[in-house]
């Protein structure tokens, strides 16, 4: 049943974007696959959670328009030109206390450089040096020496401490996860690269206004039983082993597959696959990952409590940027926070924490006492996007067998992009194995 007529049939055992995209591009070109998801949803660390009967995320995330692979397989699961479930907001900041900025509708470079200058809460001394920097960086082709941090990156271009707390060190945050005095330098200007000196639609937010599993991995599920393909939820794979011809998948009973993507978190990955020698040296990279929190808390207002805008950044305190969910999913006062990265947060209790959170946005704005509260904390939501931090390639010494997953080797730190092109990745290898 698992094996088609030609004895060809891919395995993907996870179910997150990564995986999903994997299964997507093969299930497109007819290529039998099936996904093994041991959750009862789908979407992995960027998926749907119920709480207090309102539908949730288990972490804030937004998208940018320089994500022109998740772009596209959301539009192509979706059979739309757009996207479907997605706002689209030219670049636009604001963080409080008193900085904002926004891209007028000018062409390449010209928007950026529009935005700097016209930028409020920032004098012009640091306005000037955010252009220079820019401009430095574009002629470097944005390559920095290996080793360097972040920070160490802005205080050898000057940076002046106000724009780095406003505007570089934010993005640094939202965009790795990774605090800029531990962030490679790399990484992030490769992230500013195609965000920020890209085509102008590279620097769009694009705020969801559905859950996370809604946007593509339930969608994509669709389209992979729409093209013959199988997903399993609550399906557990609980061991695996080589044979001469493919592998064979222990479930709950044994499966022959002729090729196999493993597409589960880097922290999960040695139970599954330690026991294959040949994949010691990717073992042992995963073994030295450090890992990053991300903490999204939801507060629910009254239905009259609207902020002024979707998406709005905060600092000096907890919270890093709050959305309104009213604005966007259609609950209506309900604010979703998020902390990325490792901080003073963590030892505190989730009432502590809500506590801190209400008394951070009650400052800025005029808010009752909240009428509920949840605090989801993926505590290993990413890797430390550490200086010269080795990653797994996605294919592997064994034959047939690939690895996908933010985690794996590319340019972007572990966002959503990262896991949608390594599952393209792997997808991609397959499909010249002339499966």
């Amino acid at each position: 049943m698992s094996v088609s007529t030609g004895g060809e049939h891919v395995a993907v055992i996870g179910g997150g974007w990564a995986g999903m995209a994997a299964a997507v591009e093969l299930a497109s070109r007819k290529v039998p696959v099936t996904v093994f998801e041991a959750a009862n949803t789908l979407g992995g660390r960027a998926r749907r959670v119920v709480a207090n009967g309102i539908t949730l995320d288990n972490g804030l995330h937004i998208l940018v328009g320089a994500y022109e692979q998740t772009l596209r397989m959301i539009g192509k699961v979706n059979e739309a030109q757009q996207p479907a479930g997605l706002s689209r907001i030219p670049l636009r900041l604001r963080v409080e206390p008193g900085f904002s900025m926004r891209a007028p509708r000018w062409p390449r470079p010209l928007h950026l450089a529009g935005a700097l200058l016209f930028a409020r809460g920032m004098r012009f001394r640091a306005k000037m040096a955010a252009m220079k920097f820019m401009r430095s960086m574009s002629v470097n082709g944005f390559h920095c020496e290996e080793g360097l941090t972040a920070a160490e990156l802005l205080r050898r271009e000057r940076q002046p401490a106000e724009l780095s707390e406003n505007l570089w060190n934010p993005l640094c945050v939202a965009a790795l996860n990774t605090g800029p005095e531990r962030a490679d330098a790399q990484v992030f200007l490769n992230v500013m690269r195609d965000c920020l000196a890209g085509p102008r639609s590279a620097s769009d937010f694009l705020l969801p206004t559905v859950d996370f599993s809604a946007l593509f991995p339930d969608p994509a599920a669709r389209f992979i039983r729409n093209n013959g393909g199988i997903v399993h939820l609550g399906r557990p794979v609980t061991a695996f082993r080589i044979l001469d011809d493919g592998f064979e998948i222990t479930t709950s009973g044994p499966e022959k597959f002729s090729h196999l993507v493993i597409a589960v978190s880097p922290h999960r990955l040695e139970k599954l696959a330690g026991h294959i020698p040949q994949l010691a040296p990717q073992m042992e990279m995963v073994r030295k990952f450090e890992y990053e929190p991300i903490y999204s808390a939801y507060l629910q207002y009254p239905a009259r409590i609207r902020l002024p805008e979707a998406m709005i950044g905060m600092r000096g305190g907890l919270i890093q940027w709050v959305f309104d969910r009213g604005r966007l999913c259609q609950q209506p006062g309900l604010l979703g926070v998020v902390i990325s990265a490792s901080g003073r947060h963590q030892s505190l209790t989730h009432d502590e924490l809500t506590e801190r959170l209400h008394q951070e946005l009650s400052r800025h704005f005029d808010l009752p006492a909240p009428q509920w509260s949840q605090v989801i904390a993926e505590k290993r939501a990413t890797f430390a996007a550490t200086p010269q931090l080795k990653r797994p390639a996605n294919s592997t010494s064994v034959s047939r067998l690939f690895l996908a997953g933010d985690y794996t080797a590319g340019p972007y730190p572990a966002t959503l992009e990262a896991a949608v092109r390594s599952g393209l990745s792997c997808a991609r290898s397959i499909l010249q194995d002339d499966v």
